[in-house]
């Protein structure tokens, strides 16, 4: 069985049909690519199977769980971790605490642990702190964790990101275009940045990308979506040379 199995999913926003009968398979480890041009439904189909938007039709399958109809924390909590296309951090926490945060579902202490300050309770946070420190070093920013989040860098925001999806522990690990906005120095880093969490955790891993380097040179296969239809499916080399493909998308971009 594969780790994520998405079948015929399909979607209508009103009348718009935004995805068009959309399969998936991924695999433990793997790395995956979907491209496409501006406004091809990409981001549309991650909300779609991290529970931001309830498919129309079709499944989707974490191992034997049915995502469908699930929340996206619950999702977040069945292994699904992602990054969002536009930053979506808080604007009052440090780094630090951001990457803490989304550890608290993990937490058993409960009510009486939180009003009365348990062993348990302080066992379970300093094993969060630690936990989050050692991945905000492997993302390259541990000695940022106590600035604010609006004073770093975009690329630095973006490892902060990153960081703290690792932090629930995924099984998948999704990136919507994660070196957006990169200048080569940044886009270069954030590639080995990724490179060293699949070795680190051996996670699956699903990114959206624009940077056509990024893609060809991470991912094993890579599907393209133009108009919410997969047009193409393969390795990069395959994509590369698919006339289909060349038509209607990577003639009008540049591999840089």
């Amino acid at each position: 069985m594969s780790l994520l199995q998405v079948e015929k999913m399909t979607h209508y926003f009103g009348g718009l049909r935004a995805v068009h009968n959309y399969d998936l398979q991924i695999e433990p480890g793997q790395i995956r690519g979907l491209i496409g041009p501006n406004g091809a439904g990409k981001t549309t189909i991650f909300n779609l199977i991290t529970g931001i938007h309830q498919p129309t039709e079709g499944s989707v399958r974490l191992g034997s769980e049915n995502l469908v109809g699930l929340q996206p924390h619950q999702i977040a909590s069945a292994g699904l971790g992602r990054t969002f296309q536009n930053l979506l951090l808080w604007r009052h926490m440090n780094v630090l605490e951001h990457v803490i945060m989304s550890q608290y579902s993990k937490m058993t202490y409960g009510l009486a642990g939180a009003f009365f300050g348990t062993t348990k309770r302080k066992r379970q946070e300093a094993e969060a702190e630690d936990k989050a420190y050692g991945l905000l070093e492997l993302v390259g920013i541990s000695d940022l964790a106590h600035e604010n989040v609006l004073n770093l860098p975009y690329g630095a925001q973006r490892r902060v990101e990153m960081a703290r999806a690792l932090a629930i522990e995924p099984k998948i690990l999704f990136l919507d275009e994660p070196t957006a906005g990169m200048n080569p120095e940044e886009l270069i880093q954030m590639m080995e940045i990724i490179r060293q969490v699949h070795k680190e955790f051996g996670l699956a891993i699903f990114l959206i990308e624009h940077r056509l380097k990024v893609v060809m040179e991470l991912c094993e296969k890579i599907q393209t979506l133009v108009f919410g239809e997969v047009i193409a499916e393969g390795t990069p080399e395959e994509i590369q040379n698919d006339s289909r493909v060349i038509d209607a998308y990577l003639g009008k971009e540049a591999i840089d």
